[in-house]
């Protein structure tokens, strides 16, 4: 029997009762890649498919106490930060994985700014103090296009229209690589993600699906998969693609479970990346 330790990923993000989103499917897409990870929630929402009813946020306190007694005796192999309430809450999240950051632990960073139902989750007035305090620990940062507006304080149109520069500007605010995802691109046949690293550009581009709901949690789960194939020690360029082609298989195999919006297939088994299909 091996003594060798599992690698286990964290995921510090909100819960998400209906399991679409939030913790409850990070830890589902962890698991899809062979992967028991652990989960730090930042806040208990009120949801179902057809979007956010009530949030209810965690003290920074809460949250510290959580981050101290796993981290204390669990080194996470990669971690992701979604849904973070306040500021107060991103500072307790800065402090603990600074540490883990100073040791290369890789942290994706998935800004969750504004629900996709559109209710406001991190204040306004506390996104300098996610700039100034999580982005420059952040291995990789995977804003839409939107989000990604709000972070450089740029347009929507300009984004759309030199996006290579805000992600440059999103580099020199301290993240170490930046996908800017697809999702909100005006084009309506292909999906196409923007991958900054050290060295270069790199564009990920696959057909949309046609589809007449939408579909919950898609973002969460690519930062997830990326965080597990990041922990499983896969290349970052190689996670970006691997991951890509999980959510779409997983956006393929939506289903609806309410009145609102798809949930992804989870158990989903993408034409590259996953060789032992599960739940078959």
């Amino acid at each position: 029997m091996s003594s060798k330790r599992p690698a286990v990923p964290l995921t510090i993000a909100g819960s998400d009762p209906c399991g679409g989103a939030g913790i409850q499917a990070d830890l589902k897409v962890f698991l899809r890649f062979g992967l028991s990870g652990a989960a730090v929630p930042t806040a208990l929402t009120h949801q179902g498919p057809s979007g956010i009813s009530a949030i209810h946020d965690m003290s920074g306190s809460d949250v510290k106490g959580q981050l101290d007694a796993l981290l204390s005796d669990v080194r996470p192999a990669a971690v992701k930060i979604g849904m973070l309430p306040s500021g107060e809450v991103v500072r307790a999240v800065a402090r603990a994985l600074g540490p883990l950051a100073s040791k290369r632990i890789p942290i994706v960073l998935d800004p969750v700014l504004v629900s996709s139902s559109g209710e406001r989750i991190l204040p306004e007035e506390d996104v300098a103090v996610f700039m100034r305090q999580l982005v420059p620990l952040a291995t990789l940062i995977t804003p839409n296009i939107p989000e990604a507006a709000e972070l450089s304080s740029m347009s929507v149109k300009r984004v759309r229209q030199n996006t290579e520069a805000v992600m440059l500007e999103l580099r020199r605010a301290g993240a170490k690589n930046v996908l800017i995802k697809g999702g909100h691109m005006a084009d309506q046949e292909i999906s196409k993600d923007i991958l900054l690293t050290d060295s270069d550009f790199v564009m990920f581009s696959m057909p949309r699906i046609p589809r007449r709901k939408s579909v919950h949690g898609t973002g969460c789960a690519l930062a997830s998969a990326i965080t597990a194939l990041l922990a499983l020690k896969v290349p970052m360029e190689d996670a970006v693609e691997l991951a890509k082609h999980y959510v779409h298989a997983a956006i393929k195999g939506a289903r609806t479970v309410g009145r609102g919006s798809r949930l992804l297939d989870f158990l989903a088994t993408p034409e590259k990346g996953l060789d032992t299909p599960l739940g078959d």
